[in-house]
């Protein structure tokens, strides 16, 4: 048996069933080394129009965030009722600007102009869901310092990771290469990959799916 089902077993209780609503590799790889057991089931929602409308009515990148993980979670955990289900979402917020994850190089590298040099936040959510009720959420609000880095190193920097940055709304993926782009960092390593372990973890144990 597979080191990573065994610590998974024993850390689990008997009967936890859990499921991610996440496309997202980080998250995955997240619960993975943090020895958890549970099925991927991405969930699709239409991202960008509930952003924007829920903007135009004035919510909060945290209200927002919190939103789109709920409605990943819920829409999965109609699918398995037998299981607790994980959703999250991540909004870059730069001087009151959001950002959205970009769709070609030529577009990361137009955000990583913008943010060279700025902090910015990483609004992190996170939900749990079983049926139709929420039964948990937590937001992290990670924040980040891009150093001044020259051109040169910003093109040598896109050469390196290529498409994959793409999938990051930050443009960057700050467990490879784009650490580099850093000055300052504060917040939990694991909120700033898309998911905020610890507490997830605590509420994991409180609802007794983990050992405690």
């Amino acid at each position: 048996m597979p080191k990573e089902v065994v610590m998974a077993l024993q850390l689990q209780t008997d009967g936890s069933h859990l499921i991610l609503a996440s496309t997202s590799s980080a998250r995955r790889a997240l619960l993975q080394a943090a020895g958890l057991a549970f099925d991927v089931i991405p969930a699709r929602i239409d991202e960008g129009a509930i952003k924007s409308a829920a903007r135009a009515e004035g919510a909060s990148p945290e209200d927002v965030a919190i939103l789109l993980a709920e409605l990943k979670a819920a829409r999965v955990a109609l699918q398995r009722p037998e299981a607790l289900v994980i959703g999250a979402d991540q909004i870059l917020v730069c001087d009151d600007k959001w950002f959205d994850k970009p769709t070609t190089l030529s577009a990361a590298r137009a955000q990583l102009e913008q943010l060279r040099a700025r902090a910015h936040t990483l609004v992190t959510a996170v939900v749990c869901q079983r049926r139709e009720s929420r039964l948990w959420h937590h937001v992290a609000s990670p924040r980040l310092t891009m150093r001044e880095f020259s051109d040169d190193f910003l093109d040598a920097y896109l050469a390196i990771e290529g498409a994959a940055i793409t999938s990051s709304v930050g443009g960057y993926r700050l467990e490879g290469p784009g650490i580099h782009l850093f000055d300052r960092i504060e917040g939990e390593h694991s909120a700033i990959l898309g998911l905020p372990l610890l507490p997830l973890l605590a509420f994991l144990r409180q609802h007794r799916a983990l050992l405690g």
